[in-house]
């Protein structure tokens, strides 16, 4: 495949899934400028292996196995934590479940663990099946159970709490 094709394949590709995958990474982070920065970066990641991935057909697979990780190593650097500021932004919510509870899953979802919230996420979320996600965690069947049954239980707990 010549480098054209090649390019204009990811530039399809990265235009159809942005949206999904900005999506996915505002679950994991809870701020949609984040999400915007984690799913750039993915994106960027994923145009590098492009040509590797695609021999494989595994493209989806691969650019959320890879924001995943992005949005982990972000987590894990202290100067993307959050900054007090005395202004706050002119932002609006999107569409959707309502502000309360769009504010209250978002919350619960990141009191969970990296792994449970991966593994609630792509179960839940994203529709795979158990064996889809423990392929593209690299982690086994039973864990991705323990994770996913953890991070719910821990859900409806969090949930309960921000309802009383």
């Amino acid at each position: 495949m010549r480098r054209a094709e090649r390019e204009a394949a990811y530039v399809e590709f990265a235009t159809s899934r942005r949206d999904q995958l900005r999506r996915i990474a505002y679950g994991m982070c809870g701020d949609w400028h984040q999400a915007d920065d984690l799913t750039q970066t993915a994106l960027v990641k994923l145009y590098v292996a492009w040509p590797r991935i695609t021999r494989h057909g595994t493209e989806d697979a691969y650019a959320r196995k890879v924001l995943l990780n992005v949005a982990i190593d972000a987590s894990r650097r202290p100067a993307r934590r959050e900054v007090p500021t005395d202004r706050l932004p002119d932002l609006a919510a999107p569409a959707g479940v309502g502000v309360e509870d769009r504010g209250s899953l978002v919350a619960a979802l990141q009191q969970l663990s990296a792994q449970q919230r991966a593994t609630v996420l792509l179960r839940h979320w994203l529709g795979l099946s158990v064996t889809e996600t423990a392929a593209e965690l690299g982690i086994s069947e039973g864990t991705v159970k323990s994770h996913t049954s953890r991070g719910l239980s821990a859900l409806r707990e969090a949930m309960a709490a921000a309802d009383a």
